[in-house]
Order: C-alpha cells, then structure tokens, then sequence
C-alpha cells in the first residue's frame, strides 16, 4: 500500500509539473503571436512588439538564437554560478563568492516581488524570452540554468554589467575566507595586460555641416560581448544599439531623437573601511564611535562541479554596515561599499532608451544609479552634454578616500550622493563638443570644461591626461564642419602621442652614445625608422611594429607610457634591442609590417577564445588604446602562436545624426552571430578592421530590400 500511494504521488507530482509546462508554453505561443522579428541583410534582429514586455519577449529570445552560450554564462557570472559549469580550480570558487557577498536570490526575489508592475511585466517577459527559446530548441543544452527567473535581471548590481564588484581583490578575498589557492580571473593572460576603454564624442549643430548633432559611440570591450539589435513596441520603445547578453534593455544606443554612450569612470566611488573587530562572548563586533555594533553574518554556499557530481563549500561571510568583509589589513578587518541599488539600476538602464530629449534624460538620471560610467549625450534639439558618474557618495573631505578609512570614525560615514549639478558635467558648452576616452572630465569640453578645483577631489582619480585624451583634444580643437563621414575618419585617425612623447627619450639616449660603442651599428637602422616616422599606425608600418613591441618592453621593465623619460639610456636602448630581437625571431625580421603581426581571428564561439597561425586572419592596423590610438584593439601572442589576435578594444561601433529623421551607420566586431559557419559569423571583419561603417536599417522602411527573414518567435 505505501508504494502505491508514493507512486501515485510521484505521478500527481509528475502530471502537475507537466500541466504547468503546457499551460506555460500555450502562453509563451500566445505571446509570440504579438511579437514580429525582421533579421536583415546582415543578421540584426529588429524586433517589434505591441507592448514593452513583448519587445523584451522578443529581443530575448533573438539574443539567445544568436549566442544563448553568452546569454547563459552572463548570468551564470552575475549569480556567481561559475563553479557548477567549470569546477572550483584557478580560484573559481572565490569569484562566485565574491558575487554572491552581493548577490542573494532570496534578497532579488523579494525585490522583485516589490517592483512596480510595470517592471515586473518586463522581468517576467524577459525569462520568459528565454523558456521559450530552451523549449523550442531542445538540441540547446544550458551548462546551469536550465529555467530563467524574471528575478535574475536584477542581478547586475549597476543595472548593467556589474564591474563594481570585480573590483575587489580575489586573492585578498581567498585568504580571508580560507582560501589556499590564489585566484586567477578567467582571461588574464601573461605579460602586460593593454588597457581598454571607450570613446564617446558629441557635437553641437552649429559645428556640423548639416547643422544637426553628432553622436560617436564606441564602447572598448571583449569581442562578442554584446548584442546588437533594435527593440520597437507600440508603446513608445524604439531604440537601437548594443544590449549586453540576455539584458533586456540597449546599453549604448539611441531612438528616433537621442543617444547615449558609456565611458568607464575614473571616478572614486568604491571605499574600503578598516574595521576594528572585538570578539566578546563567542561573537564579532566593530567599533563605530563608542559604540561597538554586531557583525551580521550569512551563509554562503557555493556549489561546484567535480568528477563524481556537484559538490559544496559553505561560508560564513561577515557584514558591516559598510558592506561584506573582503580581506584583511593588519589586524583590522576591511569591508567594501559599492552601489547596491538593482530596482532602480535596472529601471534608469531601462528608462533611459524611451527618454526623447535632454530634460528626460536628465530627469532619469536622478535616480543615481548608473554608478561606474561617463556618459555622453545628443539630442534632436540640438543638445550635447557629458555627465560624469551618476553614483558619488558625498563624503568628508579631510580624509584620502583613494585608500581604506577607518571604519570607527563616524566622520567616515556617506552622506547621501552628491546631485546631478555637483558633479562635474559638460551641457551645451560654449566650445560645441564634449568627449571622453576614459580619461579625467577637466578636459571633457575643452576650454569651457569643469574646473577641477570646483569638486571634490574624490569626483576623479585621474592625475594626468591620457594619450587618448590628448589625441580627442588634437581632433576636436578648433575643427567644425563635421559629417558622419568626418566623424567616423576622426575616429579611426592613425595618430599614436605617446609615442610622439616617448621617441625622444630613445633617440637621445642613442644619439648619446660613444662612436665607438657596440649598440650603436645593430641599432642603426631600426633607430632611423623610428626617427623617420610620423606617428602613425599603420598595416604597412615597420616603425609601428617597432615602437609597439619596444614600448612594451619597457612596461615589462617597469616602465610607464607617460613617463620613458625618467628611464635611463641603458633601459631604454636596451628594451629596443630585445624589441628587435623579439621580431626578428618570430618573424624572421625585425622590419616586420604591423598587419603581419597584428590579427583578427574568429574560429569558433568560445567564451575564452583560442588562435592558430595556420588558419585564416585578417590585418588589423591600429593598435591598443595606451598609445594613444582612439580605435583600440588589444593582442597579444599565445602560447601556440608568433602572431598577435586581438579580444579586446573597438567592437560596438556607431556614428548617429539627429536631424528631422535619426541617420546612423554601424559595425560590430566579427558578426551579429555566435554560430560558427553561418553567414554572420564573420561577416563584419573587414569593415570592422577598416572603420567602413554599413548603413544602419532604423524605420521600418528602410528594411525594404533587405530582409533576410522575417518570424515570430518559435516559428
């Protein structure tokens, strides 16, 4: 009697799970009747909906036609998931519990229950974008998440792409909590790691020819790390751009009559807070004045995969009110405080592709919580401006917040964030343009920029303009009569200055040597190519494989690209030789053309990608962004290979004109698909090596004559 009714019970079970599935895929059917997707003639996904949440229905489910691989390990990374798909080696346990210190299903579910309902309509018709797909595509084998929960949007902590928390130092964070391996993040490889960024620039109508502003996004990324699409519904949603993986919303982009672009922050707005910890009847507490405060604790359990099946490791993690315990200093605990807000990170992320001009946009922004980016916008009225983090806490003066403070001083304590009119922003300056390469604001406007003696000094962390900062600057002064194609020809302008600052240092230090001494005939020639050269990339340039391959000898000495000057002569001539030296052993000569040593490969959809010198690859002519050069991409050899491909740098890449209709060209690194084999796997590689921008397909009409296929989801 006991089996038949456990059997019985398991059938109800069964027969109930599978009545839901039904009832859940009759809906999703349903809903994809409402939703139409136009892929045009390069493989962009142009998705319109009746409602917002049929759009987000859509553009899911698209994205994850296109790479569910990256759609799935996004959020496999954001809920700190990353041990069930890899195991625990190279310290991947320490990353899923440095997410999960911020990240906690039980805290998003319940923040998701307490949304607006807009909100959640579109939470919930983001995962079930995603269902969908998995139910229609059963070939499809997720590594994780088998289901998709509308919570898991909000676990980008910035509503983006959550950089904050990576910040915070893994090796620290092992030896913390136990750890007895240092961990190593995925992707980093040996030698010195080229410094990425994004490029942002606005003009003002009057300096454009056809009197409307300009708008240049170029976001420095990993290749393939985001999607480019259009979202439309019959509720006011029309925007265009590049969305991360399995996000529901465009990052960087624009609508009919505004645009947007991202730039990484030098802003100060994560601190660390040296807490003094007392240990009193078997518990922790932390001093705060004369005070002393419990420590609160939560257990974390990370899962990870191994040969035998899933395994677990369990943590006792440790809060203040500053944030969770990341490591150690002396005998002081250190705590972290980053932006945790995910209800409004995701609604200003959202909100801000329906805004329709600058007021709007504005009026978003008062949500304070785009934490770790710049970002620069136009308008169809005619407006430009450069916003600098939307996130600063407002904090005491007298203390270095670049370095841990301390915790029991209630002087430390944030009040509140500082306004949208605190921070030092660039609208509608006299000069007409704004910009920004990453680098400082007290440049972003040229003349008419913020001055830094009028903010705080935890605004900016940068001490000095940067190579690229320096290379906008040369552009944008004094120049007008701006196009698309202009702007475009600007962008991917072959000039490097650091090298223009850093050369003169070389050729003194050989022009100074003896007449007899041995440097002086090996380096002959390479010294007169290099003193020859006018500074610029190119696929044809020995000068520029030399100057990159000596320059990045010197960073392997020690050196720094802004500062080859205070390195003696013996440094620098002798990081020349080995730069000869290194060309000529593994390409024969040292008078290598750069486009024979720099690459672009695509071979498959790794999430880590692999090269091979005997497969096909095409020339890429300008180099990493530390030089300079405002079109970035960032190579390096491989272990298997003589030549350098690139993962890094330009890979969304848009130029937009607001007149009485929105213009834009585009191209995206590789191709719009993830599916090796197939036409828009790779389709973009020349156009994205030589800045030719195609067309972007913006109305409905413009589709005409270049519709590849045209569907509902599922069909």
């Amino acid at each position: 009697m006991i089996r038949v009714a456990l059997l019985a019970s398991l059938t109800l079970g069964l027969g109930t799970r599978l009545a839901a599935q039904s009832a859940d895929l009759a809906r999703w059917r349903r809903q994809a009747q409402d939703v139409t997707i136009i892929r045009d003639d390069w493989g962009i996904a142009h998705v319109y909906g009746k409602t917002d949440a049929d759009a987000v229905f859509g553009a899911e489910y698209a994205q994850a036609e296109d790479d569910f691989n990256r759609v799935e390990t996004n959020y496999i990374n954001a809920l700190g998931r990353l041990a069930e798909a890899e195991g625990a080696g190279k310290g991947v346990l320490y990353l899923d519990l440095r997410q999960k210190l911020f990240v906690d299903p039980d805290s998003l579910k319940a923040r998701y229950r307490t949304s607006p309902a807009w909100l959640r309509r579109l939470m919930d018709a983001f995962a079930d974008g995603l269902n969908f797909y998995l139910a229609t595509h059963p070939d499809v084998k997720p590594r994780v998440i088998t289901r998709f929960e509308p919570w898991m949007a909000l676990s980008f902590t910035e509503g983006s792409i959550g950089g904050d928390i990576e910040r915070i130092d893994l090796p620290a964070l092992a030896a913390f909590y136990g750890g007895d391996s240092a961990p190593v993040a995925p992707g980093s490889g040996d030698g010195p790691q080229d410094e990425l960024g994004s490029n942002g620039i606005a003009i003002a109508p009057r300096l454009t020819h056809d009197h409307h502003a300009l708008l240049w996004i170029n976001p420095h990324t990993s290749f393939y790390f985001r999607s480019e699409l259009q979202m439309v519904s019959d509720a006011g949603l029309d925007a265009y751009g590049a969305a991360t993986w399995g996000q529901f919303f465009i990052y960087q982009g624009f609508n009919p009559t505004c645009g947007w672009m991202h730039t990484s922050s030098g802003v100060d707005n994560i601190d660390e807070f040296l807490e003094t910890i007392v240990k009193r009847g078997g518990r922790y507490f932390y001093r705060h004045g004369a005070r002393a405060l419990p420590v609160a604790t939560r257990t974390i359990t990370v899962p990870f995969k191994t040969n035998t099946g899933m395994a677990r490791k369990t943590f006792t993690a440790f809060y203040t009110a500053h944030g969770p315990v990341v490591r150690r200093e002396g005998d002081r605990w250190v705590s972290v405080s980053l932006m945790q807000s995910p209800v409004n990170a995701l609604i200003q992320s959202y909100s801000r592709t329906k805004a329709r001009d600058l007021p709007a946009f504005m009026k978003i922004m008062e949500l304070h919580t785009n934490s770790s980016n710049n970002t620069i916008f136009a308008d169809a009225s005619g407006n430009i401006a450069y916003f600098h983090s939307n996130y600063i806490p407002r904090r005491d003066t007298s203390f270095d917040w670049t370095a841990p403070v301390d915790g029991s001083n209630p002087a430390t304590d944030y009040h509140g964030v500082l306004a949208i009119d605190e921070t030092p922003n660039a609208v509608n300056p006299a000069s007409g343009w704004v910009y920004n390469s990453n680098n400082w604001p007290w440049s972003a406007a040229g003349p008419d920029s913020p001055r830094r003696a009028a903010f705080p000094r935890y605004v900016e962390t940068g001490t000095e303009e940067t190579p690229r900062g320096l290379h906008a600057l040369r552009l944008l002064t004094g120049a007008n009569d701006w196009t698309m194609s202009s702007l475009t020809a600007a962008a991917f302008d072959s000039y490097l200055p650091a090298f223009e600052r850093m050369l003169p240092s070389l050729l003194r230090a050989y022009d100074g040597l003896p007449a007899g001494d041995s440097l002086r005939p090996p380096l002959a020639e390479p010294i007169a190519a290099l003193r020859a050269w006018d500074y610029r990339w190119g696929g044809a340039s020995v000068p520029t494989s030399l100057a990159v391959f000596w320059g990045r000898q010197l960073l392997r000495r020690g050196g720094r690209v802004d500062h080859a000057e205070a390195m003696s002569a013996d440094a620098l001539l002798g990081a020349l030789v080995a730069a000869t030296d290194t060309l000529a052993a593994d390409f024969g000569t040292w008078r290598t053309p750069w486009g024979d040593i720099n690459r672009f490969q695509r071979l498959d959809d790794r999430i880590v990608s692999h090269f091979d010198d005997g497969q096909p690859s095409i020339a890429v002519p300008f180099t990493a962004s530390q030089w300079g050069s405002l079109a970035a991409f960032a190579a390096r050899p491989y272990p298997n290979t003589k030549q350098w491909y690139g993962t890094a740098g330009n890979s969304f890449v848009a130029v937009v004109e607001f007149g009485d209709s929105v213009r834009a060209r585009a191209v995206t690194a590789g191709g719009e698909s993830g599916h090796p084999g197939t036409p828009h796997f790779q389709d973009e590689v020349e156009r994205y090596a030589t800045g030719k921008l195609r067309d972007v397909y913006f109305y409905r009409a413009q589709l005409t004559g270049h519709i590849e296929r045209e569907y509902h989801p599922g069909s």
